[in-house]
């Protein structure tokens, strides 16, 4: 078993420091804690009112913990991993609850679905969620099929954006400047071109050297950021009760390969390098493209019942290399271990309609919707290792059909207290793959349907007018698919079925202390079976093989603990715990179970977070507030079938000064002073099998400054 958490000296001073500043601040006025409205269930509503367990960001959250998109939410979310993909670091492994995908296919759909203003998201390559004017990120733990149009096990992320606003222009410059020559620039302006018709206009480059020089040839340095992303959304309101949204995004990431290093097994940590290999040649730097369109249409039909169209399209070219571990077989005259290029391309098409109402004078709230979405796609991939050349021509197309609903009842008992909440989805999966292999001369084909029927049930509490509870219990589903590294083409053509997880969850939403206190807590129970397994049966680490190879349970906890303590001072302390284990897994030549052998990746059994911000009396040149936050997490399995391959636990330090309302005279001006990972610490942010054990490491210590302007 892993180990369990260890104190923490930095964590102890951060609270020291907690201490010293409520007691300087004793006497300050009291204040309620800010109430966070979300979308979860397709309406605004409290947060505290939404039995579900989730996290919220707001715009300025945002901004003080340095999210500018979906890999950067990594670390801020207990029961949240997202790792990057050894084949593309611009690609996101996410994991919730210990359920997710720890291998990146166009063949099969990821466990936890992100979503951008209601469009699902199969591919999250691209900059969309950065370029974008962030209004809020939602993370929902737990499978969301009841209100989703797509299904996934694990959970989802919503990313919503700021509508552009009618009749006022506005403008806001966004600059950081950093060490490693950081430099992000967001540009954004908003058009009021009628009165019922606004144009928002964005602009990102983002630039950032690696700290791994390249001593080949080919790019400078291993891990560079080159990125550029534009947006253009348009809000019209031709009446009170109706309201059309349209966006267009387009991003291109010109990064330079991840640098992969050789680490030595568990317990033993390698130390963060800073050169590469003489032996890597010709080491390119990636190219992905990436578009997307939403048109967004809703109509308040009358008082208590609204229609909401979301049509999507997105289209990606990705064209990705990496170079595994250089220079450990220059014994042999050969310079990486091994070569990967991948060259693919897919769109997708997705439409959602959606009913959102109330009767029986709003004691029924209810949501029905229907979905489609059709995806094609197609890659090319080269390897080269010692003695083989092996290329890969992959062709795929998806489609999927959804009808689902959720209804909620208060009856006229118990003082209105009791709120019965019901839902459901019916969901039909068509997959198709083709795929070459030069290695074996043959192709292989594959053509599956799979059908599902997903409830859910929630029974929820108010205890008094800040204290509710809840319980529910929800079935979710992931589809089956096809695998492109299987050992065989039969393998292949034979692809992998669905897996299904029944989740229970106990849960309280609460405030105290004149609501200067917020505590949300849940514990939970996930049922998991016919669990797609990837599992390296071959001699290449680019063989693995997906079964559908059992059952297993994952127990949990998460606390979310939020306080206002003074007028200034606002603290929080985010907590989980994971439980997870294989209970049978069949093996598929013997028929025995060899659960034993098999773990769970990245799921870690305890992490945390905290966080502190203090806000200073205002000053003839503005208001100073300094912000420090902590993030931990304990061991974890990085390989469901090698126990050598465990990710060490590690702990960072971020903290920030902003000085804001600086006095300028037109608009808003604010400076921040930031620094991330301030102890320098040394840690994975992936670790796999590249041959022989690799990893990616975590940023160093950065550092830099943010000037915001905004009018």
């Amino acid at each position: 078993m892993l180990a369990n958490p260890k104190p923490n000296t930095t964590l102890k001073a951060l609270f020291a420091a907690v201490a010293c500043a409520v007691a300087a601040s004793a006497n300050a006025d009291t204040l309620a804690l800010d109430e966070v409205v979300v979308t979860a269930q397709k309406r605004e509503e409290s947060i505290q009112d939404t039995p579900i367990s989730l996290a919220a960001f707001s715009t300025a959250d945002l901004e003080n913990k340095g999210i500018n998109g979906l890999v950067d939410l990594r670390s801020t979310v207990p029961n949240l991993q997202l790792t990057p993909h050894p084949n593309s670091s611009a690609t996101a492994r996410v994991f919730m609850r210990g359920v997710g995908n720890n291998d990146d296919q166009i063949t099969m759909d990821p466990s936890v679905a992100v979503y951008l203003d209601g469009v699902y998201v199969a591919r999250s390559q691209g900059l969309a969620m950065d370029v974008a004017d962030i209004e809020r990120v939602e993370v929902l733990r737990g499978p969301q099929g009841s209100l989703y149009g797509r299904n996934a096990t694990g959970g989802a992320i919503n990313f919503i954006t700021k509508a552009p606003e009618l009749g006022r222009f506005g403008f806001q410059e966004a600059l950081t400047l950093g060490n490693d020559n950081l430099l992000r620039s967001r540009t954004q302006a908003n058009l009021p071109l009628t009165d019922t018709l606004a144009l928002q206009l964005s602009y990102l480059t983002v630039k950032k050297d690696g700290f791994v020089k390249n001593e080949g040839t080919g790019v400078s340095r291993f891990g560079d950021q080159d990125r550029q992303a534009y947006r253009a959304a348009l809000n019209w309101q031709p009446s009170d009760n109706v309201d059309v949204r349209y966006s267009f995004d387009h991003s291109q990431i010109d990064d330079t390969p991840a640098f992969i290093a050789a680490v030595p097994n568990f317990p033993e940590q390698g130390k963060r390098p800073s050169h590469g290999s003489v032996y890597v040649k010709n080491l390119r730097a990636n190219d992905v493209a990436a578009d997307g369109h939403n048109l967004t249409i809703s109509w308040d039909i009358n008082d208590s019942l609204s229609f909401k169209s979301i049509t999507g399209y997105r289209k990606l070219d990705n064209d990705i290399n990496e170079n595994y571990n250089a220079g450990i077989l220059a014994a042999i005259g050969y310079a990486p271990y091994f070569t990967t290029a991948t060259d693919s391309s897919q769109h997708q098409f997705s439409q959602e309609f959606q009913l959102v109402g109330d009767a029986l004078d709003s004691r029924l709230e209810y949501v029905a919707g229907l979905y489609y979405f059709d995806e094609k796609g197609d890659s090319f991939d080269n390897t080269v290792q010692p003695g083989l050349v092996q290329n890969r021509q992959v062709k795929i197309k998806n489609e999927a059909y959804a009808i689902f609903g959720q209804a909620k009842y208060t009856p006229a008992i118990l003082d209105d207290r009791l709120h019965i909440t019901v839902g459901a989805r019916r969901s039909l999966d068509k997959r198709y793959a083709t795929m070459r292999d030069s290695t074996r001369a043959a192709q292989g084909k594959g053509d599956k349907d799979f059908n599902n029927f997903s409830p859910s049930l929630i029974i929820a509490y108010d205890i008094t007018s800040d204290v509710n509870a809840y319980a529910k219990a929800v079935k979710g589903y992931k589809t089956g698919g096809f695998n492109v590294r299987a050992t065989s083409i039969e393998r292949f053509n034979d692809g992998f079925s669905e897996e299904n997880l029944t989740s229970y969850e106990l849960g309280i939403k609460s405030q105290w202390w004149d609501n200067r206190v917020r505590l949300n807590a849940a514990v939970f129970q996930a049922d998991y079976k016919d669990i797609q397994v990837n599992v390296q049966t071959g001699s290449s680490p680019r063989e693995t093989d997906v079964f559908n190879a059992g059952k297993a349970r994952i127990n949990g906890f998460e606390m979310d603990a939020n306080a206002r303590l003074t007028e200034g001072l606002t603290v929080g302390v985010n907590y989980a715990y994971l439980d997870a284990s294989y209970r049978k897994i069949n093996d598929p030549r013997t028929g025995q179970n060899i659960a034993n052998r098999f773990y769970f990746v990245e799921a870690p059994h305890n992490s945390y977070s905290a966080n502190v911000q203090y806000e200073f009396p205002a000053t003839p040149v503005g208001v100073v507030t300094a912000m420090a936050d902590y993030t931990w997490q304990a061991e974890k399995f990085s390989s469901s079938g090698d126990k050598g391959l465990i990710t060490n636990d590690y702990g960072l330090l971020n903290a920030r000064l902003q000085l804001s309302q600086i006095p300028i005279g037109t608009g808003d001006l604010r400076v921040a002073l930031w620094g991330r990972n301030l102890e320098d610490k040394q840690y994975y942010a992936s670790m796999f099998n590249g041959g022989r054990t690799s990893a990616i490491f975590g940023d160093p210590r950065s550092y830099g400054v943010d000037f915001v302007y905004q009018y």
